[in-house]
C-alpha cells in the first residue's frame, strides 16, 4: 500500500523562484539608476534576465500539467482559488487609485481653484479615442468568450480565430493609448489630476500588455493542442484576467474620462 498517495502536486526543487527574485532586484536597481543617471543598460539587463527566468519557470509548469499529468482536479481547484485571490488583490490595487481620485474629485483643493478638473487644464474628450478604446476592449471580451465556448465545444478553427482577434484588439488598444498620450495637453506633473490620470491609465495599460501576453501564450499552447474541453485552466485564468481588465477600463472611462469632461 502506498502511504504517500494523495491528489496534490508536490513541486520538485527548482532554481527559478530564487533566480527570478535576483533578476527582479536587478531590474529594480536598473530602474532607479535610469531615473537618476539616465543610463538604462542595467534596467534592460535585468528585464532580459527576468524574461528568461520566467520563460524557464513557465515551461516547467506547462510540462508538469500537460505532459506529466500532475495537475489533477484537486490541484486545479487550488489554482482556481489562487487566481481568484490574485484578481481580488488587483481589485484592491486599483481601488486605492480610485480612492485617491474620488478624494480630490469630491472635495477639490483650493490650491487649484476648488474645481475638478483643475482650471486651465485641457482634458481628453471622452467621445474620441477613449470611446474607441472602450469599444475595442469590449469587443476583445466578446472574442475571448467566444474562444472559451469554442474550446468547450471542440471547435479548433473557431478558437484559434477568436483568440487571435483578442490579441490583436488588445495591442490595438495599447497603440491608441500611445497616440492619446502623445496628443495630451498635460503631463504627469500638471497638478494632482495629471498625476492620477497617468498613474491609473498607465497601470491599466500595463495590465492590458500583460494580459495580451498571457493570451498570446494561450494561443501558442492552443495551436500545439495542449488544451481540451476538460483541461484548459491556463486559458480560463487568462480570460478571467482579461475580463477584469475590461471592467477596470469601464470604471476608468466613466469616472476619469466622462465625469471629468
Amino acid at each position: 500500500m502506498n502511504l504517500f498517495y494523495h491528489p496534490y502536486h508536490l513541486v520538485t526543487l527548482s532554481p527559478w523562484p530564487l533566480l527570478c527574485s535576483l533578476s527582479f532586484i536587478n531590474l529594480m536597481m536598473g530602474v532607479v539608476k535610469w531615473l537618476y543617471t539616465h543610463d538604462n543598460l542595467l534596467m534592460f539587463n535585468g528585464y532580459l534576465l527576468l524574461v528568461i527566468m520566467l520563460f524557464q519557470w513557465w515551461r516547467d509548469v506547462i510540462r508538469e500539467s500537460t505532459y506529466q499529468g500532475n495537475h489533477t482536479s484537486e490541484v486545479i481547484s487550488g489554482l482556481r482559488l489562487g487566481m481568484v485571490l490574485f484578481i481580488l488583490s488587483e481589485v484592491m490595487f486599483f481601488l486605492s487609485f480610485f480612492w485617491t481620485y474620488f478624494h480630490m474629485f469630491l472635495s477639490p483643493s483650493v490650491e487649484f481653484g476648488g474645481v475638478w478638473p483643475p482650471k486651465e487644464l485641457i482634458v481628453f474628450n471622452p467621445y474620441n479615442i477613449p470611446l474607441l478604446n472602450t469599444l475595442i476592449l469590449l469587443s476583445s471580451g466578446v472574442f475571448i468568450t467566444w474562444c472559451h465556448y469554442s474550446i468547450l465545444s471542440g471547435n479548433y478553427d473557431s478558437s484559434i480565430y477568436s483568440i487571435l482577434m483578442t490579441i490583436g484588439l488588445g495591442y490595438l488598444f495599447v497603440f491608441f493609448q500611445y497616440i492619446e498620450y502623445n496628443e495630451s495637453y498635460f503631463s504627469m506633473s500638471d497638478s494632482v489630476y495629471g498625476s492620477i490620470f497617468f498613474l491609473v491609465t498607465g497601470f491599466h495599460g500595463l495590465h492590458v500588455i500583460i494580459g495580451a501576453l498571457f493570451i498570446f501564450i494561450c494561443w501558442k499552447r492552443l495551436s500545439l493542442k495542449h488544451y481540451s474541453f476538460t483541461h484548459h485552466f491556463g486559458f480560463e485564468a487568462s480570460s478571467w484576467y482579461w475580463h477584469f481588465v475590461d471592467v477596470v477600463w469601464l470604471f476608468l472611462y466613466i469616472f476619469i474620462y466622462w465625469l471629468s469632461y
